[in-house]
This record gives structure tokens, C-alpha cells and sequence, in this order.
């Protein structure tokens, strides 16, 4: 193990703070659902049973115990890249096997990237064929799962190999500015998948078709001129194919938008909820929260490139997580795997300002739509997808990016008194 300097003490610090913060949250939220699992809330009491309430409650405990065991694993996985010596022998490697210093940037890159997600593999395999299985959301195969994997490798190959070769050619040779190209790069590669998910991606791993029943589309049509919203279709995708959950979203950018429902979702819901699910989702359209996303999004991207920039060119970020030979690629590594523990304390921050975007679109929904289908349509998702109804409140801030299920319906009853 390589000496400590004062980075390596900041940084396990800083480490140790976040693990501790991450599992008291847990830990509440584990609390939180098991003390309220014998009754339902009040609010919900006319609305789901005490059964479907317990199913919520155990699902969730389920998961919250396997991201804690998954939580530790990956701090002793991060351990083992940088001070364990992991990332110095993957470099060695990649220069044995590549002459070129530009090539050896980019399987060392993909080297790691590739090792942590087989290394993780287990936790997805474990959530899919155990917990999801035992509540009966599983739906799909071990052979389909594992095609997805492949076929998400294949591709992630194919769009990732140029641009971490272009990032690293430009490290290399654009000058001290790097980073704001780099940025530059990395934005417009961001949007171009925007762009082209939904007709080139997308369809790669599910089954998209045209909305066929006559009643709905025309109720969703109505609703889009009203709105003022044009899309290039309205799509259901094969989602129970793979899982029971139910879900509805938009995808795209400018003329290339859709609204995709799952099959799922259709299945549970009536169509004036539908309508009123729709509503919400346009709510996010016409309040410009995709647009405000995205460019804040890019601003803490440009700030975050430009700290790589300088970071880059500081030899104790290096020497201090356990590196002894110093490159752009090994700089772009450490900052992928260092900057989560110094950046984890934003999460509230970035939750608050998606539930504020969630009530905003609430308010559009109630306006448009109907609150009491919204209200209906919600009810019916939480006991669909075994959402919990008593979140710890800390966990919630924490983690959640939208509102707590009882915050939420008491939010929109307020509508209906006003309405």
C-alpha cells in the first residue's frame, strides 16, 4: 500500500463521512417502513388494502438491505482500484498490450469501466431474479437479461470508444483550455443521444407501437392541442416484457419528441387517469423544467470539466489516491471514482429542486386535467408499484425526487378544495 499524504486523509475522511451519513439513512428509512408496516396511513386507508401496504413496505425494506451491502462493497471496490493498487496495474497492463499512448488511455478507461460493472453485476442480478421475482415484478428472462447486458456493451462500445478517444486527443493536444472543449464535446455527444433515443436506442431493447385504442388517443389528442404540444407520435412500449412496474415519459428533443406509456400502465389505469398522468407530464414540458434541467446540468458540467482541468495537473491528487504514474486518463478515472464522495452532500439540493418541478407540474396537471384522476391514477401507481407510503422524511430529502406519496395527495386534495 502506497504512503498516505494529506489528500489520502481528506479523502477517507470524507469517505468515511459519506458512508456513515448513507447508512444513519438507511437505517431510518429501514425504521421508518417497519414501524408503520401494520397500518395504513389515513389517507390511503379507503384506497389500498392492509396486504398491498405490507407488500410496499417488506419490497422496500428489501431493497434498502441490498443497497447497504452494496454501499460497502463499493467503498472497498473503490479502496482496491486506488489504494489497493487496481488502477496501477490495469496502466501497466494497457501498456503492455498498446504502444500508443492515446489507445492506452482508452483501454485503460474502458478497462476499469468494464471491471466495476462486471464486479457489480451481482447486485443487478441479485434485484432482478430474488427481489423482484419475489414480488412478483420480474418479467423477464435469464436469457433476455443477459442479451440486454451484452447488447448495452456492444453499444456502449460503439458510441464510447470515439468520443474517450476524442476527449483524450484533445487533453493531449488542444492546449490549457482542454477542458472547455472537452466540455463542448462532451455536451453536443449528449444531445445528439437525446436526439436520436427514441428512434434509433430505444428500439434497440423494446417493442414501440402506436397507440391503437381510438378513445384514448383522441382524449390524448385533445389534451396535446390544448396544451399546445406536438409530438412525433403516441407510443406503447412493451415494458411488462421485461417487468411489472408502470411508467409513462417523454423522449427526445425539438421535432423529434414522443410519449411512450408502458403497457403496464395502461393496463391499470382509467382513461381520464391516463389523461391526467399525460397532463403531469406536460406540465414538465410547458414549465421548461427539461430545459432548466438540462442547462444546469451543463454549467455544473463545465464547472466540473474544468476542475478535471486542474486537477489534471496537480501531481498529490494523484499521489494521493495511490497513483504513481500520473495521465489524462488516469486523471479522468480518479475523478470519475473520487467525486461522487465529495459531491454526494449536493443530492438534497438536487432532490428538493425536482420536487419542487413535480408539484409545478401537479399545479399544470390540476388545471388541465382533472386533480382527483391524477390523485386516482397515483394511488393506483404506488400500490402497483409497491411504492412505500410512510418514507422516512430525512431518506426522502434525501434521495427521492418526488414528493413522498402522502405529501403529494394531501398537496393535490388542496387543489380539489380550491378547484
Amino acid at each position: 500500500m502506497p504512503e498516505l499524504q494529506l489528500f489520502s486523509y481528506v479523502f477517507l475522511f470524507a469517505m468515511s463521512i459519506a458512508l456513515v451519513v448513507q447508512w444513519w439513512l438507511y437505517q431510518r428509512q429501514l425504521t421508518a417502513v417497519a414501524t408503520h408496516r401494520n397500518a395504513v396511513p389515513p389517507a390511503f386507508v379507503d384506497k389500498i388494502t392492509l396486504a398491498a401496504h405490507q407488500k410496499a413496505a417488506d419490497y422496500t425494506q428489501d431493497k434498502i438491505r441490498l443497497a447497504r451491502v452494496e454501499l460497502i462493497y463499493s467503498a472497498v471496490l473503490l479502496l482496491a482500484w486506488t489504494f489497493g493498487g487496481g488502477l496501477l496495474w490495469l496502466a501497466q497492463l494497457c501498456t503492455a498490450l498498446v504502444a500508443d499512448t492515446l489507445w492506452q488511455g482508452v483501454l485503460l478507461i474502458l478497462g476499469a469501466l468494464l471491471i466495476t460493472s462486471l464486479l457489480e453485476l451481482p447486485f443487478g442480478f441479485y434485484s432482478t431474479f430474488r427481489i423482484e421475482q419475489r414480488y412478483d415484478f420480474n418479467r423477464t428472462s435469464l436469457g433476455l437479461y443477459l442479451r440486454d447486458k451484452l447488447q448495452g456493451l456492444v453499444l456502449a462500445l460503439i458510441l464510447g470508444v470515439p468520443l474517450i478517444a476524442a476527449m483524450l486527443w484533445l487533453m493531449q493536444h488542444a492546449g490549457e483550455r482542454w477542458w472547455f472543449y472537452a466540455w463542448m464535446l462532451w455536451m453536443s455527444f449528449s444531445l445528439f443521444i437525446m436526439w436520436i433515443f427514441p428512434t434509433v436506442l430505444a428500439p434497440l431493447f423494446n417493442k414501440f407501437t402506436p397507440l391503437d385504442d381510438t378513445e384514448l388517443r383522441q382524449r390524448i389528442e385533445t389534451l396535446l392541442q390544448r396544451c399546445g404540444f406536438t409530438s412525433r407520435g403516441i407510443f406503447v412500449m412493451d415494458g411488462s416484457r421485461r417487468s411489472a412496474h408502470g411508467n409513462a415519459y417523454f423522449t427526445g428533443l425539438g421535432q423529434n419528441k414522443r410519449i411512450v406509456f408502458f403497457d403496464t400502465l395502461l393496463k391499470h389505469l382509467q382513461p381520464q387517469e391516463i389523461e391526467a398522468v399525460l397532463a403531469h407530464e406536460l406540465g414538465h414540458f410547458k414549465r421548461r423544467h427539461i430545459q432548466k434541467s438540462l442547462l444546469v446540468n451543463a454549467v455544473l458540467l463545465l464547472a466540473g470539466f474544468a476542475l478535471l482541468g486542474w486537477l489534471a495537473q496537480q501531481t498529490w491528487f494523484f499521489t494521493g489516491m495511490g497513483v504513481t504514474q500520473p495521465s489524462m486518463a488516469m486523471a479522468i478515472l480518479l475523478f470519475i471514482m473520487v467525486m461522487p464522495v465529495f459531491s454526494i452532500y449536493l443530492q438534497p439540493l438536487f432532490a428538493y429542486f425536482s420536487r419542487r418541478h413535480e408539484f409545478e407540474a401537479d399545479d399544470f396537471a390540476a388545471t388541465h386535467a382533472s386533480a382527483a384522476d391524477l390523485i386516482g391514477a397515483l394511488v393506483k401507481l404506488y400500490k402497483e408499484n409497491a411504492s412505500t407510503l410512510t418514507p422516512d422524511p430525512w431518506y426522502s430529502a434525501f434521495h427521492e425526487s418526488h414528493p413522498p406519496a402522502p405529501v403529494r395527495v394531501a398537496y393535490l386534495q388542496t387543489k380539489l378544495a380550491h378547484g
